[in-house]
């Protein structure tokens, strides 16, 4: 079996992470993993909890494990990844359950492109913190370096952010 490059498309809410990872996808043919977080909120009528939070971490890990058990390419693209979790965790919670902090230990992605927060906020109402933009890509960033990722901050408007991005993923291939 073909080992893939593992890419997630990371960084703070409202960063285009969707849209970067569904156009890399489609210009390279390539598989991609969604967030299952945004699924899993989608219905629920009431704030998080850390259930929730374990919920959305298992189900990630989930989704990227059949996504590798059947894959076939040269790449896999990742709508964001379980280091979210942490982020989320920390911010609502003010610590992370061991587990998460063990399995962060195990990623092994090749490449993470970070969306910069130049785009313009988008109301969601899965979306939390519109306020707290630039804290949350410092966190990103801090994140990051603390695993020691290979990672790219993705920036530009439109066109430029998805050119930007398979520039990226063409330099790290």
């Amino acid at each position: 079996m073909k080992v893939p490059k593992k890419i997630a498309v990371v960084g703070p809410e409202s960063t285009g992470k969707s849209s970067v990872v569904k156009f890399l996808s489609s210009y390279f043919q390539a598989p991609f993993v969604h967030e299952f977080a945004r699924e899993y909120c989608e219905g629920l009528n009431r704030h998080y909890t850390m259930e929730d939070e374990l919920a959305m971490f298992h189900g990630q890990l989930q989704l990227e494990q059949i996504a590798l058990d059947n894959f076939s390419g040269e790449y896999l693209f990742f709508d964001t990844m379980i280091l979210n979790i942490k982020i989320w965790c920390d911010e609502l919670f003010g610590y992370t359950p061991q587990m998460v902090l063990d399995e962060i230990e195990k990623v092994d992605f090749d490449l993470y492109l970070l969306m910069d927060i130049d785009l313009p906020w988008e109301d969601d109402p899965l979306r939390d913190f519109p306020d707290k933009r630039e804290y949350f890509m410092d966190v990103w960033k801090r994140e990051l370096e603390d695993i020691g990722a290979n990672y790219v901050v993705i920036s530009g408007l439109g066109e430029e952010r998805y050119q930007n991005a398979l520039k990226a993923v063409q330099q790290f291939a």
